[in-house]
C-alpha cells in the first residue's frame, strides 16, 4: 500500500498526522509523506486519514 498526498490541494490541517503518525506528517505549513510504503499495521489508520481529509488531497493505492 502507497500513500500520496497532492501538494495543491493540502492545506495542512494537520488531521493525517494525528490519524496516522507513521506514514503522514506535517513540514513547514503542508503534511507529507514519510514512508512510501505504508507499515504493516498501519493500512486501516492511512485509510481513515485518507477518508477524513477534509480537501481529499491523500490519495492511498493498494
Amino acid at each position: 500500500m502507497k500513500a500520496t498526498i497532492d501538494k495543491d490541494a493540502c492545506v495542512g490541517c494537520g488531521l493525517c498526522p494525528d490519524t496516522c503518525p507513521a506514514v503522514f506528517e506535517i513540514e513547514g505549513d503542508l503534511a507529507h509523506v514519510i514512508s512510501e510504503e505504508v507499515p504493516t499495521g498501519e493500512e486501516e489508520h492511512c485509510r481513515q486519514a485518507a477518508e477524513n481529509c477534509p480537501v481529499s488531497a491523500i490519495t492511498v493505492d493498494e
